[in-house]
C-alpha cells in the first residue's frame, strides 16, 4: 500500500464525518474502491488536453464524415 492510499479505518472515519457510518464489514471494500477511483483519476490528471476544445465548443451533427477512398 502506498502512502497516499486510504486505509479501511480512514474510510470509516471519513464516511462517519459525512453522516454515512459504514458497517465494519464494508470498510475494506470502500477503501479499495476509493483507492481504485483515485488511481484512475491520477492517470487522467497526467493527460495533456491542451489542444482539446472545451465541451461547449462541440457541435453535434457538424462532424464531417469522409468516405474511404
Amino acid at each position: 500500500m502506498s502512502v497516499d492510499e486510504l486505509t479501511p479505518a480512514q474510510a470509516a472515519r471519513w464516511a462517519a464525518r459525512t453522516g454515512l457510518p459504514l458497517p465494519a464489514d464494508r470498510h475494506d471494500a470502500v477503501a479499495a474502491t476509493a483507492n481504485h477511483i483515485h488511481s484512475v483519476v491520477a492517470v487522467l490528471r497526467e493527460l495533456d488536453f491542451g489542444d482539446t476544445p472545451p465541451a461547449f465548443a462541440y457541435r453535434s451533427g457538424e462532424e464531417k464524415h469522409h468516405a474511404a477512398v
